[in-house]
């Protein structure tokens, strides 16, 4: 049987070009990654947020409904009372009671205690939104910058193979947005 030949690639040595290139390379590796790295935490904040501001919406309107239902009692008490049929020890109950009523329909507004009021629950819900609004800005921004790093990558190891100096410039322009993409994924400065 006879050895095929090894093909090699022609020796280059230190050549500044391919040096300049591995080094693009190298960059803009190290960018895609960091933009990755964005674009995956901010898809999960989305989602986060997006469930956080949910619940206390949901909250927030079962806190509504037991505070209406307190309402349309103490309104009826209300009504029994001003009739004035009751005995003293009836309407000194009714009394009490609407008192009770009136204590938890004003802890239902607001219970800056334990954050669980409607007023408290509200910002929250206000709050998680935001933070899923700002999340969904964020996101195109790391996509914009992945695709460009990795057509800047394939072009450099284009450049690479062809030797064709010229195109070195073009991966480098396409990494410099890639990059400046991925800083406003993180900062949102446009």
């Amino acid at each position: 049987m006879s050895e095929m030949p090894e093909t090699e690639l022609p020796e280059h040595g230190n050549d500044p070009f391919r040096t300049r290139c591995a080094m693009l390379v190298s960059l803009l590796a190290m960018v895609l990654a960091i933009a990755s790295l964005g674009g995956n935490n901010a898809a999960k904040e989305t989602m986060v947020h997006n469930v956080l501001a949910a619940n206390a919406f949901a909250f927030y309107q079962a806190k509504n409904i037991r505070q209406t239902d307190y309402k349309i009692a103490a309104d009826d008490m209300q009504i029994q009372l001003a009739q004035d049929k009751l005995s003293p020890a009836a309407k000194a109950l009714l009394e009490k009671k609407l008192g009770d009523y009136q204590k938890n329909i004003a802890r239902y507004e607001s219970e800056p205690e334990t954050g669980d009021g409607k007023k408290e629950l509200l910002a929250k819900a206000k709050e998680h939104e935001h933070e899923r609004d700002t999340a969904m800005l964020q996101d195109p921004w790391f996509d914009y910058a992945e695709a460009l790093l990795q057509i800047a990558i394939v072009l450099t190891s284009v450049a690479i193979l062809t030797g064709v100096r010229a195109l070195f410039w073009v991966p480098c322009g396409l990494g410099f947005l890639g990059i400046l993409a991925t800083i406003n994924g993180f900062l949102l400065f446009i």
